[in-house]
């Protein structure tokens, strides 16, 4: 049995809106018999000053109030990864462990991972979640010379402090390789698809349209996640406005972010909201079953910058377990597997041609159903959350062995 303490800033429950991935690879953790410490964040301003401790499907979880949202400016941002830093710091200490794996981003979970590691003597395992600081320069995010040499040389620091890596896609794995650190420490364990937890399911897919109002003989498209810079879901807003006058489609999208009242905006002056496209708000990641279920094409975007291709969306993985035919409008590691499984396709960033694209499909039915049926065997043959979470404990069994040989060989 490991003692494993687990930092992760943006831990959600399923009970929260956001990614999950941290829960449902910590709780596979303890089901395999080891003691999982999380040490997070609270967001919610409900007036909390202190930590607190609560218990998540048997990970004991410490959760420390340090607002957060993707609302913020950037210098409240880096302010807010500080402070859970500083606190992150002083509660993994506390909790004895013999291994601590931090998350990112941000990329300064890295301060409190070395911190509790190395006082405890124990290893670090880094998981690399974004290729950070690489993307938000590309995004434009980090223009100050000074912040830029900081952020690589706390890149160069995680990495060098980590006895083993963890890449969340093939060009992430690429990227730490490239500041020197040998292949052999680093792993590849994509996001995954949690086969039990979304499934094609004909009542939730009636249900849920029933209660939208989307009628069933509708080819329902639909995004989930963040609106934000990387996402540009306003590409959605014009390919709805592309095929308004195709009453096989209906958009719809569920999620939030500091772009969301924008591409609001945008699609009421198109004149498509609430027409052939609904948009709902965030939901708790438990209630996105039903919204995949009835959904027939699910989506991920990114901004056009060639660095936001080695992605690993949660999103991704979510519509493949559901069984949606998935499309993308971008290059990279997630388009060249559609393409080669056919679970799905990539579309041209003009979104005439794109709604050209899903005017094909829609003149054969039977691609759409072949897409799905392809999207969930992907989901369960090389994507299954259970497959990969026991690969992830083989990384931090690897580690603490290779740590007490070390130490024995000292001796």
């Amino acid at each position: 049995m490991m003692r494993i303490t687990y930092l992760h800033q943006y831990f959600n429950t399923p009970s929260m809106p956001g990614g999950t991935r941290s829960y449902e690879m910590a709780r596979r953790l303890v089901d395999m018999g080891h003691e999982v410490n999380m040490v997070t964040s609270w967001r919610e301003p409900d007036g909390r000053k202190d930590w607190f401790t609560t218990d998540e499907a048997g990970i004991q979880v410490h959760w420390l109030p340090v607002q957060y949202s993707n609302h913020m400016t950037h210098n409240q941002r880096i302010a807010s990864f500080l402070k859970f830093a500083w606190g992150g710091a002083r509660k993994a200490t506390s909790i004895p462990a013999d291994v601590l794996f931090a998350t990112s981003t941000p990329l300064t979970i890295a301060l409190p991972g070395v911190y509790a590691a190395r006082r405890q003597k124990v290893p670090m395992v880094f998981e690399v979640r974004d290729l950070w600081p690489e993307v938000p320069i590309a995004m434009g995010a980090l223009r100050n010379p000074f912040i830029r040499s900081a952020a690589f040389k706390l890149e160069n620091f995680a990495y060098k402090n980590s006895s083993e890596l963890v890449a969340l896609s093939p060009a992430m794995a690429a990227g730490i390789a490239s500041s020197g650190i040998p292949a052999k420490r680093i792993t590849m364990i994509p996001n995954s698809c949690d086969v039990d937890v979304f499934y094609p399911d004909e009542r939730l897919r009636r249900n849920f349209r029933t209660t939208h109002g989307i009628n069933e003989d509708k080819i329902l498209f639909v995004y989930t996640g963040t609106f934000g810079r990387v996402n540009q879901v306003s590409y959605l807003v014009y390919l709805s406005k592309a095929l308004e006058d195709d009453q096989r489609f209906h958009f719809l999208t569920i999620g939030d972010g500091v772009d969301y009242s924008d591409v609001h905006q945008l699609a009421n002056d198109l004149g498509v909201l609430n027409k052939n496209m609904t948009m709902l708000g965030r939901i708790p990641k438990a209630e996105m079953t039903s919204v995949l279920a009835a959904a027939d094409i699910a989506s991920s975007f990114v901004a056009p910058i060639p660095e936001l291709e080695g992605n690993s969306a949660n999103k991704f993985f979510d519509g493949l377990a559901a069984g949606c035919c998935f499309v993308v409008n971008h290059g990279g590691w997630q388009a060249d597997i559609l393409k080669e499984t056919g679970a799905g396709l990539r579309l041209e960033r003009d979104v005439v041609v794109a709604a050209s694209q899903l005017q094909e499909i829609a003149d054969h039915p039977e691609r759409i159903v072949q897409a799905k049926l392809a999207a969930r065997q992907l989901a369960k043959e090389r994507f299954s959350r259970d497959k990969l979470a026991a690969q992830l404990e083989q990384v931090l069994l690897r580690a603490v062995a290779n740590h007490l040989n070390c130490d024995n060989k000292r001796k």
